[in-house]
């Protein structure tokens, strides 16, 4: 069963000559922001935006949970047995720690107006009347996190210049997962976690990603849809992609089909 985070082995283990222990190479991890969908689609936008770690977390905190509905008995001394109603969306908490002791600049404020802004709607939804804050996804070498909201960030500041500037900062930051699943659904089926990430590199295409991954290569559709890809044949080299599951692919692409208001279509 997947979980609500998905972990890879990128960036560790061997080196390509002689099969020796390397270093791994140094991953920042960053909060990615995605452009809200309309129309009611589970799929996010395109990128809109990053915020960058400036130093790694320590820990990361996830919680999922389920409902369940006890309906008493009439008559009874004791209650009837639990309905299962289905589980609550994810929720992953990181801690962000920002430190400008050494330059005593702006730069933690800056920082944590950046977090404060992923609970405000942007600019574009709000002159399209369909007021959103941006989406995020958490990013960290081989960790992927799902598609998400932030749903809470507290601050506190630790350290100040002496005109009353903060310069060291501690914010716990916790996203909730977009996509919920109603009662019956497979526990797997609607964890958009559950996604591989793919470093583009030259010659890629999505037809070929689509034939390696899934061994059809009209699904390359999904992944554009999942990556707010508008022109296939301009992919830039180094940026990553986002791969739903083989058992994920109906599921987006419903999704993406609701949410543009068509029918799916073969390709």
């Amino acid at each position: 069963m997947s979980g609500p985070v998905a972990f890879s082995a990128a960036g560790g283990g061997k080196s390509a000559a002689g099969g020796r222990d390397v270093r791994p190479k140094l991953e920042h991890a960053y909060l990615e922001l995605r452009t809200p969908p309309s129309g009611g689609s589970l799929t996010p936008g395109g990128p809109c935006g990053r915020i960058d770690f400036q130093f790694n977390p320590k820990e990361l905190s996830l919680n999922k949970s389920a409902s369940w509905k006890r309906t008493p008995a009439k008559g009874a001394k004791s209650a009837g047995p639990p309905e299962y109603q289905g589980p609550q969306p994810s929720k992953l908490t990181v801690e962000m720690f920002f430190d400008a002791s050494d330059t005593q600049d702006t730069s933690v404020v800056k920082a944590v107006e950046e977090l404060f802004a992923c609970c405000v709607p942007t600019s574009e939804t709000r002159q399209a009347q369909r007021s959103s804050p941006p989406w995020v996804v958490f990013h960290w070498g081989g960790i992927t996190g799902f598609p998400g909201y932030v749903s809470q960030v507290q601050v506190k500041y630790t350290l100040f210049t002496t005109s009353g500037v903060p310069i060291r900062a501690v914010c716990q930051v916790t996203m909730e997962e977009i996509s919920g699943e109603t009662a019956g659904q497979n526990p797997t089926s609607g964890a958009l976690a559950a996604r591989r990430v793919h470093r583009l590199r030259s010659g890629d295409t999505l037809q070929a990603l689509a034939w390696a991954e899934y061994g059809d290569p009209a699904a390359w559709r999904i992944i554009a849809d999942v990556n707010g890809i508008d022109d296939p044949l301009r992919l830039a080299e180094g940026r990553e992609l986002l791969l739903p599951s083989a058992d994920e692919l109906d599921t987006v692409a419903e999704a993406a089909s609701y949410g543009s208001g068509t029918g799916r279509s073969d390709a």
